[in-house]
C-alpha cells in the first residue's frame, strides 16, 4: 500500500510538472485531476479545476490546445497551447519526465545522506583491510579468527580504505567478483594498480595460499561443502557508500547517471525478457531480472517494508521514476516523447521549406498518426497485461 501511494504520489507530480510549466508560460490549464473515471471530489480554483477521480491509475492535465486540432472557445484561443513558441511547448511536453528525474534524484539524496547508496555496479573498492585468515567455515562460512601468524599482505603492502582495484596484473578488474576470481587463483607476488585520490598506483602484493569454501560450493548445501587452497589478500568489498549531507549532493549525482544507464539497458533488453515472463504465467519459475507491473513493484516494495529493508523500498521507487521518466520520452504517440518528435518534425519541416522559399507548414495532423498510435497502444496493453498477470500469479517476492 506504501508503495502504491509513492507511485500515485510521483503520477500526480508528473501531471503537476505540464501544469506548472503550462501556468508559468501563460497558457491556459482547464482541469488537473489525478486518477480516471467517474469523478469523486474536485473544487475550481481561478481558471482550473482540481480534482479526484475514482480509478486512481495515472492522471491528467488539460491544457487548452494542446494541438491545432483540439477545440478551443473563442476565449482560450490566443492561449491555446499550440500557438506558443516551440520551445515553451517542448519545456511543457518535457517537464513530466523532468518532475520524475526530480523526485528520483531527491530519493537517492535522502538515500545518500542518511543510510548510504548501494554499490550497484559492485565496483571493487575497499572498506577495510585485516589478515587473510587462514581457514574458513564450510557450514557459517564465517572465516576463523586472526591468529598471530596470519599474514595481512593487502595491509602490510599498503593499501588503505577507499582504495578502488583497478587491474590485477594488467588484467582490468571492473567489479569485486573480478578481484575474488582473480585473486584465488594466484599465489606469490603479483602487481595491483589501485585508484586512490584520482591517481593510479602500482602495489605489489606478495598473496599467500589459504584454505576457503570451494567457489562452486552454496551455503544450502553445506552437508558437501569442501576445503579448497586458493589465495587471499584480507581485504573487504564496500556494499554502500556512505555520505556527509554535502557529498551526498555529487554521490547522487553520480548514481543517478549509473541509474540512467541501467534504465536505458533495461529498455533495450525488454523485448527479450517477454518470453520468460510468459513462462512464468505458464507456472515456470519467475526470473527476478524479468520485467514487473506496477502490481509487481508494489508486492516487492511491500516485501521490503516488511522486512524493514528500506534501502530496497527508496531505491525501488527511485528506479521507478527514472524508468516511467525515460520511458516517457520515446518518440512514440501518446507518449511526450511522440508529440514532442511532432515538434520537432513541425520545426525541422519549416525550416527546410524556408530554405527552399515556401512558407510554414499547417500543423501536423494528428488523425493521419492514428494507425500508428492505436497499433502502440495496442502492443503496450498487451505487454502491461502480460506482466500484470504474471505479477499475480507468479510474482517476483523478497525474502521468499
Amino acid at each position: 500500500m506504501l508503495f502504491a501511494l509513492g507511485i500515485c504520489v510521483s503520477v500526480a507530480l508528473h501531471e503537476a510538472g505540464h501544469m506548472w510549466a503550462a501556468k508559468a508560460f501563460g497558457m491556459k490549464v482547464r482541469r488537473y485531476f489525478i486518477g480516471f473515471g467517474p469523478k469523486i471530489w474536485s473544487f475550481r480554483r481561478g481558471e482550473t479545476e482540481y480534482g479526484l477521480k475514482a480509478i486512481p491509475a495515472g492522471g491528467f492535465c488539460d491544457i487548452a490546445g494542446m494541438t491545432a486540432l483540439d477545440e478551443v472557445t473563442p476565449e482560450e484561443a490566443p492561449r491555446a497551447m499550440w500557438r506558443y513558441p516551440t520551445w515553451k511547448r517542448f519545456v511543457v511536453m518535457v517537464m513530466g519526465s523532468v518532475t520524475h528525474f526530480i523526485l528520483g534524484f531527491i530519493i537517492l539524496y535522502l538515500m545518500a545522506a542518511t543510510m548510504g547508496l548501494p554499490n550497484v555496479e559492485g565496483t571493487p573498492v575497499i572498506s577495510g583491510t585485516d589478515c587473510a585468515a587462514s581457514t574458513q567455515d564450510v557450514k557459517t562460512y564465517e572465516y576463523a579468527e586472526c591468529g598471530p601468524g596470519d599474514p595481512a599482505p593487502a595491509r602490510d603492502a599498503g593499501l588503505r580504505e577507499g582504495d578502488e582495484i583497478v587491474s590485477i596484473d594488467g588484467k582490468a578488474t571492473p567489479t569485486w567478483s573480478d578481484v575474488v576470481a582473480t585473486v584465488q587463483k594466484l599465489s606469490g607476488e603479483h602487481e595491483f594498480v589501485v585508484l586512490r585520490d584520482g591517481a593510479e598506483r602500482r602495489i605489489t602484493i606478495d598473496i599467500p595460499t589459504v584454505q576457503r569454501v570451494a567457489p562452486d560450493d552454496t551455503p544450502d548445501n553445506t552437508d558437501d561443502n569442501k576445503l579448497v587452497d586458493v589465495g587471499a589478500i584480507g581485504v573487504t568489498s564496500t556494499p554502500i557508500y556512505h555520505y556527509s549531507a554535502a557529498s551526498a549532493v555529487g554521490g547522487s549525482l553520480e548514481f543517478t547517471g549509473t541509474m540512467f544507464v541501467r534504465v536505458w539497458e533495461g529498455l533495450l533488453a525488454f523485448p527479450e525478457k517477454i518470453p520468460k515472463v510468459i513462462e512464468a504465467i505458464g507456472g515456470g519459475e519467475r526470473d527476478p531480472d524479468t520485467p514487473v507491473s506496477v502490481v509487481g513493484a508494489s508486492i516487492i516494495g511491500g516485501d521490503a517494508v516488511e522486512q524493514g529493508v528500506w534501502e530496497l523500498f527508496l531505491l525501488l521507487l527511485a528506479t521507478l521514476n527514472f524508468f516511467v521518466g525515460v520511458f516517457n520520452l520515446l518518440p512514440l504517440l501518446p507518449l511526450d516523447g511522440g508529440h514532442i518528435a511532432v515538434l520537432f518534425y513541425e520545426k525541422v519541416r519549416d525550416w527546410l521549406r524556408k530554405l527552399r522559399g515556401k512558407p510554414a507548414g499547417g500543423p501536423v495532423d494528428y488523425t493521419k498518426l492514428s494507425a500508428v498510435t492505436m497499433v502502440f497502444i495496442f502492443i503496450g496493453g498487451a505487454v502491461m497485461l502480460l506482466t500484470i498477470t504474471a505479477d499475480i500469479v507468479n510474482p517476483i517476492r523478497i525474502g521468499q
